[in-house]
């Protein structure tokens, strides 16, 4: 039986025109060799798995080759292409910087460049992952780097550039490897598929090039896992089960719910996948996947971005043209802030469900601009048709003490007619209550601050007492004359105090720095409808310069109308600076210790 020889190894590249993805970089080298200008010391970095020690090999191989063909690749027949190929030749070096980093290895190797080659014209040193070795290691490996005998050629592979010192890098030419696209990957393992006789889908292929992210020997040791798994016979079903991957069936299924606001199947859509063993991180990241698909796909400019066969993205414009673009969007968006709180939630099943039911409702909050955030409430999820509605009844405090609110003109009610009782309409938006002084201020001290003391307004309300209710009910003024008073009345210090804090506490999250300012400052009435407020800097005064309209305009709703004026005063704080000469700093010594006074007598000093 023969020795098994996994495909990295047994297809690995052995000219440049075999390296994959990679066409700049093998361009390049081959132009050097065919003219002949090769610099001493190359840096070869880039992710793991994308060609730098293959490249690195061949590079060493053309130009030791005795008999190169055109095009700048060797001939694979001369005796140091063969030595090389039967890994004995002695003209190309190998050394691990990972279990060879010391200053004594390096030293070793700076001895060893002194001898010329026995075959060919090159001595080749190939060091992998040079980024391992210590400090000491690479200030004695400088000189030797820097001005190499004339036969000595040292190529460098790495895949953290950033850990190199920067004296090693500026001796170097350096070549970026970059990571291999998906589509030539695919390519990749249809060619060794055919070479081996074996039967392979297009999908399959796809979840292996997906699944390796790039890397080219991934990729490979994920098709020989597969080949093994499947006994020859790659198919989507199979390869999927095996690597732990979710059908795109779930996540189009889950569009479709999406799209109808099916809240319930959509979770026990989810509750499924968990069944299966699947966490909820992979979930929602195929879900955010899935909805960039649809998004590049809705616009035939952007089409070429998605890597598929023709039969899925078919199925993926088919869907696409049921979305708008801003839907999509907003699910993208919502998907991303899930996965970013995935790690950190303590719940991580009720994250993915509330992400759900944003999701379902997307379709229905058309308007909502920050894909389901905000103040905007969620809709009901569930269709309640077997339960009747009942109206609820409001209770008794708030019926009292709502006639006590002040009405204003664009709420006052139409006069009654003489055959029908005068009813007292609800007020969309209650004004400030004008509580007593001693209220507000063990208010404002048990709920921490000037924001506490209206949390508690609607407590104050119901604690009223009944006779109190009656008494506003019975000094409330009629229909008409609310009509014919539209002037305000005098508004008093609290009732300034309460709409500056009312006014603070419903401004957006997007202020929160304008609200957390108000909250600390405390207006002071002034004369007719002025006030002042106090604050540290010009910055801040600035800030409140530019606000005072709106926060004019703002604060009338809750003063009746009242158009208040802001006057902002800057406090100063004068500070003492006392300088004292030595006369006067010794008198202050002595006045806190009068046993000074008698060391200087005892000692008989005098001061200077």
């Amino acid at each position: 039986m023969e020795n098994y020889i996994v495909s990295a190894r047994k297809y690995r590249p052995d000219t440049f025109e075999t390296v994959v993805a990679q066409k700049a970089l093998t361009t390049t080298l081959k132009n050097a060799i065919q003219t002949g200008k090769l610099a001493h010391a190359y840096l070869f970095c880039g992710p793991r798995g994308v060609g730098k020690t293959t490249c690195a090999r061949i590079f060493a191989k053309t130009i030791n080759c005795l008999n190169p063909i055109a095009g700048g690749e060797p001939c694979n027949e001369c005796e140091s292409c063969r030595s090389f190929n039967e890994q004995r030749s002695f003209s190309i070096y190998e050394l691990d910087a990972a279990s060879n980093n010391s200053v004594e290895d390096i030293r070793s190797l700076n001895e060893q460049v002194r001898i010329p080659p026995q075959i060919g014209k090159y001595k080749v040193y190939i060091i992998d992952e040079v980024h391992m070795l210590s400090q000491a290691a690479f200030n004695a490996f400088l000189k030797t780097l820097e001005e190499p005998p004339a036969h000595a050629i040292f190529i460098l592979a790495t895949t953290e550039k950033h850990k190199i010192i920067p004296t090693i890098l500026s001796r170097c030419q350096i070549y970026d490897f970059s990571r291999i696209d998906t589509a030539d990957i695919i390519a990749h393992l249809q060619s060794i598929a055919e070479k081996e006789g074996i039967e392979s889908e297009f999908e399959a292929l796809r979840i292996i090039a997906q699944k390796s992210d790039g890397c080219m020997r991934d990729a490979l040791s994920l098709f020989d896992q597969m080949v093994s798994f499947t006994q020859g016979c790659l198919s989507y079903s199979k390869v999927i089960e095996s690597l732990n991957v979710l059908d795109y069936e779930y996540y189009f299924k889950l569009t479709d719910y999406i799209l109808e606001a099916k809240t319930s199947q959509a979770l026990l859509l989810f509750n499924e996948i968990l069944s299966k063993g699947f966490e909820g991180s992979i979930f929602i990241e195929g879900v955010a996947a899935h909805m960039r698909d649809l998004l590049v796909n809705g616009d035939p400019i952007t089409a070429p971005l998605f890597e598929g066969s023709d039969e899925l993205r078919k199925r993926y414009v088919s869907q696409a043209a049921k979305c708008t673009p801003k839907m999509l969007f907003r699910a993208i968006k919502l998907c991303n802030n899930c996965e970013l709180n995935y790690r950190t939630s303590r719940n991580k099943r009720l994250l993915v469900e509330l992400t759900l039911i944003q999701l379902s409702q997307l379709t229905t909050n058309d308007d909502s601009e920050d894909g389901g955030r905000g103040p905007k409430m969620l809709k009901p999820i569930f269709n309640k048709t077997d339960q009747p509605q009942t109206k609820a009844q409001p209770n008794r405090a708030e019926a009292q003490s709502a006639p006590a609110a002040t009405i204003t003109p664009q709420q006052q009610p139409a006069a009654p007619a003489a055959d029908k009782p005068k009813e007292q309409p609800t007020p969309e938006r209650r004004a400030p209550i004008q509580g007593r002084p001693d209220t507000l201020k063990r208010s404002e001290q048990a709920n921490g601050g000037l924001g506490g003391m209206f949390r508690r307004a609607r407590t104050n309300i119901e604690n009223e007492q009944p006779a109190q209710a009656d008494a506003a009910v019975a000094q409330q003024p009629s229909a008409q004359e609310s009509t014919t008073e539209n002037k305000p009345a005098g508004v008093t210090g609290e009732a300034l105090v309460q709409a500056w804090t009312s006014f603070a506490l419903e401004l957006p999250e997007s202020e929160r720095a304008l609200t957390e300012r108000m909250k600390i400052i405390i207006p002071e009435k002034g004369e007719g409808n002025n006030y002042t407020i106090r604050v540290d800097n010009q910055l801040v005064a600035q800030i409140f310069e530019e606000q005072a309209a709106k926060i004019a305009t703002g604060m009338s709703r809750f003063l009746g109308g009242a158009i208040m004026k802001m006057k902002i005063e800057i406090n100063k704080v004068a500070v003492q600076r006392h300088v004292y000469d030595r006369t006067k700093q010794y008198e202050i010594l002595r006045e806190k210790n009068p046993a000074i006074e008698k060391l200087r007598k005892g000692l008989n000093l005098e001061l200077t």
